[in-house]
């Protein structure tokens, strides 16, 4: 659905007056004698915090100003809108464009942008009355099967935030990774979002539609997504989803592209068990790292299991799926660092010792939001109470840097001296959105709302009741 959010506060202002009536709901039509107006002169502007992470663009009412020439700058943090294209913290247009030149007319009413962002700063470079300045907000609705009831503060803030920022991503027409950055349907990092929005709604047909979309442009021998791990994750997904929902038809739709999708990757499998694929991934940290080959065994292992479980269903052939299965077993998982792949070991062949203590070594240190599902439950199947401490210094670290929705990434190491999200950095602080983040989310390109983030609502709901 499209909401409409008036700005909550107003960050700065620089050559403007009676900004505080932008922060008045007013009618959302401009009239020929408009009295209550902001003033903004020429090199002035207004910086807008709407309260929380938004979806969409903002809808300018224009009172007086002919051809007003702004800057509209979005931000998911209040320093990514004071950010340059370019510079040296990576803020960027990518995907979705932030930060760029418009006119404004006498009595308009005009809508600007579509990314992600709470804050918006607008520069002048002419004289201007500015009536309202409104975000307009697409974010899911639906009738919610799962509320946290718990009596635990944190966990209620976590389950809040975790819900916000999956309806964020599912909010148009398909499941994005990031309202900003990817606002593309990620098969893999749908497998989390499915979990979030099967455990808040059951059946989703945004899931269904996004799911259908990559197989439909991806013809076999191709991998979804260029990736063969994430055709593998596209398998998990159906059947975690059918198992969630019971959705037999749509499954039923899927079954032959899934008896061939087994027999391409069982040609992947040698015999003695080596991964024979071009091109290996679990997740950015693991990236041409030791325990890679791991993570991926593991996901191939969970995928072929579960295609055996749904091709049993149908009374399909599963001896592709079976003997492939026999052949990645034949290698065991051996986890060195990497508590993402110890959590996916858990789901595909069980934990040793060594990567109990793993996981629960230094606490949340190491956590993965993308695996965080995985990771967690993995530590719950031997120490509960654990898991749960480890979520809450997780999540709720992010929280206490302002956070309304769940970030791409986040090691809790970069919360020791840095800035808020809604703040600007001290001097001496680091600034927590521009200055970390790695790989391709460096800097104020890392994404603030990030779907795959939400997976831990499954665990809350499992877990914390």
């Amino acid at each position: 659905m499209k909401e409409y959010i008036f700005p909550k506060k107003i960050k700065e202002i620089n050559l403007a007056t009676g900004t505080n009536n932008l922060l008045k709901k007013q009618p959302m039509q401009i009239g020929l004698c408009e009295r209550e107006t902001a003033t903004i002169s020429k090199d002035g502007y207004i910086v807008l915090d709407y309260g929380k992470e938004m979806n969409g663009g903002i809808r300018i009412l224009t009172y007086l100003g002919q051809r007003v020439r702004v800057r509209i700058r979005f931000g998911e943090s209040l320093s990514e809108c004071y950010s340059q294209i370019g510079d040296e913290k990576n803020a960027t247009n990518d995907h979705a464009l932030r930060d760029f030149c418009v006119e404004l007319q006498n009595y308009s009413d005009m809508t600007f942008g579509n990314t992600g962002f709470r804050f918006v700063r607008i520069d002048f470079f002419d004289d201007a009355q500015i009536k309202s300045v409104v975000a307009i907000n697409h974010i899911f609705r639906g009738k919610i099967l799962y509320k946290y009831n718990g009596n635990d503060r944190i966990i209620k803030n976590i389950y809040t935030c975790a819900k916000r920022t999956i309806d964020l991503c599912a909010g148009q027409d398909y499941l994005w990774d990031g309202v900003k950055r990817d606002r593309l349907v990620w098969v893999g990092d749908s497998h989390p979002e499915m979990l979030a929005l099967t455990t808040l709604y059951g059946k989703s047909l945004v899931l269904e539609r996004s799911l259908d979309f990559v197989k439909d442009q991806t013809p076999l021998p191709n991998w979804m997504n260029n990736m063969p791990m994430y055709s593998m994750w596209w398998i998990i997904i159906l059947a975690d989803y059918y198992e969630k929902t019971g959705c037999y038809d749509y499954l039923t739709k899927q079954i032959d592209y899934l008896e061939e999708l087994v027999k391409l990757m069982s040609e992947h499998v040698s015999e003695n068990g080596e991964l024979k694929y071009s091109f290996l991934f679990v997740d950015w940290p693991t990236s041409s790292q030791p325990d890679e080959e791991g993570g991926v065994r593991a996901i191939n292992i969970i995928a072929m299991k579960k295609a055996i479980d749904i091709l049993s269903l149908f009374n399909k052939d599963t001896s592709y799926a079976k003997e492939a299965l026999n052949r990645l077993l034949k290698k065991p998982i051996k986890v060195q660092k990497s508590k993402q792949v110890a959590g996916l070991k858990y789901f595909a062949t069980g934990l040793d010792n060594e990567d109990k203590d793993l996981l629960v070594k230094n606490g949340a240190s190491g956590m993965s939001t993308f695996m965080s599902y995985y990771i967690l439950k993995a530590i719950a199947s031997f120490d509960k109470e654990k898991a749960i401490e480890i979520m809450k210094e997780y999540y709720g670290k992010m929280l206490e840097k302002g956070a309304t929705t769940f970030w791409e990434d986040f090691n809790i190491e970069w919360a020791n001296g840095s800035s808020r999200i809604d703040k600007l950095p001290k001097k001496g602080q680091k600034d927590i959105h521009g200055d970390f983040g790695a790989y391709c989310y460096r800097g104020f390109r890392h994404s603030l709302c990030h779907g795959w983030s939400a997976g831990v609502l499954q665990f809350i709901k499992e877990e914390c009741e």
